[in-house]
């Protein structure tokens, strides 16, 4: 019976992860709605009328921008989001072939997307991705931020050539943005200035702003981080105590995971959070044991936090 609940206690917490990480439906749809098709992007179209579906189908947009539309031919569809080619396409059909048609579509692959990332982190580059990320997905697909980071990421927008433009002079001028010129433009376009210490050490999420295509986050590099405020610790009850590197949207409980998952004889539901800053030391009790059932929220950690589980009184 004992080797039975641990089994199920592994189950439960892979089932946990994976959760955490399965994309929200509301959240793919949103990004649908702001993204702006290019080559390369296929579109499921479905069209509706008199109650029945006329047409499933799928288009593809072509180097021309172009898509090829069930009943109405080509189309121009670069540059516009769906619900924009959406009303491209209802004007014809229900002028020539339907009585109040209804159009739904649906991005089903995108075209591969660049985002450019330089400055204070891991490493720098050009990155690749099929998802339009938010800046923290970007942070982490560059190996996180490194110790010299600033407290403010810099986000250019709308340039022809982002990574040229970021590699030859970007970031010399965006330097001069540190010294709070928030209102500069640099390269022809604005900077979308970001809150780190918000985002990453507070985990404060408005401001993870979600990115566009092609966009370029440069993070300058700021006074040198003390190593241990780049760490978490584990301590206590857990199969694996130890030091973790720190890593944006990281939780307790996540961090527990990380290090094995609980012993036979912790008590999550004492567990304590201790937080050191510049002037005190504050100790946050949580209960992980409902965190894991879903009957209480986790707790965003912050670099440098030490999370101890105590042994069970039984």
């Amino acid at each position: 019976m004992q080797d039975f609940s641990k089994f199920s206690w592994v189950v439960f917490l892979g089932l946990l992860v994976w959760l955490v990480w399965v994309p929200c439906p509301e959240t793919a749809a949103s990004d649908d709605a702001v993204y702006r098709l290019g080559a390369g992007d296929v579109v499921k179209i479905s069209i509706l009328a008199g109650g029945e579906e006329q047409v499933a189908n799928e288009m593809v947009v072509g180097d021309t921008g172009d898509v090829t539309v069930p009943f109405i031919g080509k189309l121009p569809a670069a540059g516009l989001t769906i619900n924009e080619l959406e009303k491209q396409i209802i004007p014809p059909l229900a002028r020539d072939f339907f009585v109040d048609p209804q159009v739904h579509l649906q991005i089903k692959e995108y075209r591969s997307l660049q985002f450019f990332i330089s400055g204070a982190v891991k490493e720098p580059g050009v990155f690749s991705l099929d998802f339009m990320p938010t800046i923290m997905d970007l942070i982490a697909k560059a190996g996180g931020v490194t110790t010299e980071r600033g407290n403010l990421a810099y986000v250019l927008r709308g340039m022809k050539d982002p990574v040229r433009m970021a590699e030859e002079t970007t970031l010399e001028e965006l330097e001069e943005l540190d010294a709070e010129v928030p209102t500069q433009s640099i390269a022809g376009t604005k900077p979308i200035i970001v809150d780190l210490q918000r985002l990453l050490d507070e985990g404060d999420m408005t401001e993870n702003i979600r990115l566009a295509t092609g966009d370029t986050v440069y993070i300058p590099p700021g006074t040198k981080l003390d190593q241990a405020a780049t760490k978490i610790y584990v301590q206590g009850e857990v199969k694996k105590p130890g030091v973790f590197d720190f890593q944006p949207g990281m939780t307790a409980l996540a961090a527990c995971i990380m290090a094995g998952g609980f012993d036979q004889f912790a008590a999550p539901n004492r567990a304590r959070i201790i937080r050191q800053t510049d002037s005190e030391r504050n100790v946050i009790t949580i209960d992980l044991k409902k965190v894991q059932t879903g009957d209480a929220p986790d707790l965003l950690l912050q670099p440098g936090d030490r999370i101890h589980i105590p042994e069970s009184w039984l």
